[in-house]
């Protein structure tokens, strides 16, 4: 992915009917989606009380003699994790600190706790609503916004389900939930678009059951992968198992089509196929829609590593050498764009290295998986010029974005996108390649087994799948049209009288 651009957040949660220590199970849950979010990972337990644990970065290796401090410090046989890269609230330390997920909320009546992935788009009126009870909220993530609405609804009428289905109504956006009520019940709930995954899984005893973002989270813990939530959901799990109950209706299902590209891990599951076959696929579709520039080229490089399976794909379908001459530091992460985002051009330099003596007198096909602000892509090309390249033409799996997101992946102005106003051949331009060439995307539909309708193709098409969503990025682009100055993350600024 171009910049590294990232998502908001990584989600898994279980609970052992049998009463035995569960944070090892979310512990290795959680390990398995560190991808989803660099910047902060968080722990909660439930003994009869809620134990938690918060910080900042990876989530870190323990070791053997760490491991009863740990289990001291999280007891109970009830818990949820959760990994993040913030796209709400500020991103100072201080406030990225506050922000780690769990977020809990408690009022005289109940407490409640959740782990959260996605980005609501009605931020401003929730936190107005959210005030009148909770007088001295201070926000700095949506999961906050989530689990204080819980507990409000809870306070009213302790019907958990009749909470979530208040939340399904009256919140705009993207939210797969995961939480943890006062007495131990282990609960999840998806928006009724269905934008993130969220899927369950058990042991093979039945005794343990747990939500996950990705099905990676089960395979680390032996565990199977029974299904992915519907949109509108809500499911309890019980000793039985889980408990399902549809909601709302899903009307509209709109899964971000990222998921596929870039976020998701490539062994993971989504719509029952390997995330690494639907890139394979990928590949292939490149292969074949630009037949002409395929039978001129030498080499492929992918830009790794969500552009490797694309790759292997690619190399299937033409028969071109692939060439691996390009690595990722991949202990260079997004954290360090904003704590030394004064040596951006030379972080993003340090986190790809490049094989020089394959690339002398060679035409290229470079695979990446996105573009998005360009500044990765010019710098990774520039390198492979100087280091011999002839030509190079970029393959993008990824069709070109247009548009902001505002359900969980950090892309929030049309100014910051390199696609937003320029066709490809005005990007190939700007990034030094001789050509850029983007995925159809009825290509790439065609490689997920989804429907068109039921995928989120907001910031490539214009078409946002809920109303609030497109109004506001109606109101800015007509401002960016016409130069006005954008003001960033819309969905946190007052925008009733938006006209």
């Amino acid at each position: 992915m171009d910049d590294s651009v990232g998502m908001e957040c990584g989600v898994f949660s279980a609970i052992d009917f049998e009463q035995k220590q569960i944070f090892p199970y979310v512990y290795w849950g959680m390990r398995a989606q560190n991808h989803r979010g660099h910047q902060s990972y968080g722990f909660l337990t439930f003994d009869g009380k809620f134990n938690v644990h918060r910080n900042l970065d990876l989530i870190p290796k323990i070791k053997k003699k760490e491991t009863q401090e740990w289990l001291t410090r999280l007891p109970g046989h009830v818990g949820i994790g959760n990994v993040r890269y913030t796209t709400s609230g500020r991103r100072d330390e201080d406030s990225l600190i506050k922000g780690t997920q769990p977020a809990t909320a408690e009022t005289k009546k109940t407490k409640i706790a959740i782990s959260f992935n996605g980005n609501i788009v009605n931020t401003i009126q929730q936190k107005k609503e959210l005030s009148k009870t909770f007088p001295n909220f201070s926000y700095e993530c949506d999961a906050e916004l989530i689990c204080r609405k819980l507990a409000i609804e809870l306070t009213k009428d302790p019907d958990l389900l009749s909470a979530a289905k208040t939340c399904m109504k009256e919140i705009e956006g993207a939210f797969s939930v995961s939480g943890i009520t006062q007495e131990g019940t282990l609960f999840a709930f998806k928006d009724p678009t269905g934008f993130r995954p969220l899927c369950t899984g058990c042991n093979s005893r039945g005794n343990i059951c747990a939500f996950s973002s990705e099905t990676v989270g089960f395979d680390i813990n032996g565990f199977n992968h029974d299904f992915e939530i519907k949109p509108g959901e809500f499911i309890i799990a019980t000793e039985k198992g889980f408990e399902r109950k549809q909601i709302i209706a899903n009307k509209k299902k709109a899964l971000c089509a990222f998921e596929f590209a870039y976020f998701a891990r490539p062994d993971s599951k989504l719509n029952g196929n390997y995330v690494y076959e639907v890139r394979e696929e990928f590949g292939r579709n490149l292969g074949r829609e630009y037949s002409e520039i395929v039978k001129e080229a030498d080499l492929i490089i992918s830009l790794p590593e969500t552009s490797d399976d694309a790759a292997f794909g690619l190399h299937e379908e033409t028969g071109l050498r692939w060439e691996r001459s390009t690595r990722r530091h991949r202990y260079v992460t997004d954290r360090a764009f904003i704590l030394l985002s004064q040596e951006r051009y030379s972080t993003i330099n340090r986190k790809i290295n490049i094989v020089d003596h394959k690339l002398v007198g060679k035409n290229l096909i470079v695979i990446d998986d996105s573009i998005v602000r360009g500044d990765t892509t010019r710098v990774v090309i520039e390198k492979m010029r100087k280091l011999g390249a002839e030509k190079i033409h970029l393959f993008i799996t990824f069709p070109r974005i247009i548009g902001p997101c505002f359900y969980g992946i950090d892309m929030a102005t049309y100014n910051e996108l390199i696609g937003s106003t320029r066709k490809p051949e005005e990007i190939a331009q700007i990034v030094s390649a001789d050509s850029v060439n983007y995925q159809s995307i009825d290509g790439f539909v065609k490689s997920t087994g989804m429907k068109k309708d039921e995928l989120c193709f907001g910031c490539v098409t214009g078409k946002y799948p809920t109303p609030l969503a497109q109004r506001l990025a109606n109101w800015m682009h007509r401002r960016f049209e016409n130069g006005h100055k954008e003001y960033g993350r819309i969905y946190e600024i007052d925008v009733e009288n938006l006209t």
